[in-house]
């Protein structure tokens, strides 16, 4: 008798099998003195696993337009866009803003102010019109403003 043939795995497949286990491994004692315990460890386990991967999903939407934007405006060191933190520098560097902005990032409501003030440069950078910079504080459109920025002529 033939064993069956190994299938290689995508390593997307592989990661996401790990990060569905691991869900629900630390959803487990949360949900343990519930009576229907294994039911709610895995609908939490599955909200965490859809969110996470709604997240990875939007910050590649997003690091991809910040890129295609820094290219677009030729602005140096694209490739910061896809490192967390490092994000802020190039952003204020496309709107030819001081680095040291970035700590004003980090200034509860200060930070909202900043970030208007930012992306009203951004949107002036790329030739659009300043109100394109605004609409980020706007909470369904801000998930339209990056791409339109990028990748509008």
């Amino acid at each position: 008798m033939k064993p069956f043939p190994r299938r290689r795995r995508s390593p997307m497949v592989v990661a996401l099998s790990l990060l569905a286990s691991l869900t629900l491994l630390l959803a487990v004692p949360v949900f343990a003195d519930t009576p229907n315990g294994a039911a709610g460890a895995a609908m939490a386990g599955a909200f965490l696993l859809v969110f996470c991967v709604v997240f990875v999903l939007f910050y590649i939407y997003w690091a991809l337009a910040l890129q295609t934007i820094a290219h677009k405006t030729n602005t140096d060191n694209a490739w910061y866009a896809w490192i967390p933190i490092i994000q802020v520098i190039l952003m204020l560097n496309i709107a030819k803003k001081p680095v040291w902005w970035i700590i004003l990032f980090f200034i509860p409501i200060v930070n909202i102010v900043i970030s208007i003030i930012v992306f009203m440069a951004i949107a002036e950078a790329r030739n659009k019109p300043s109100w394109w910079g605004i609409l980020m504080i706007v909470p369904v459109v801000n998930l339209i403003v990056p791409g339109y920025l990028a990748w509008a002529d």
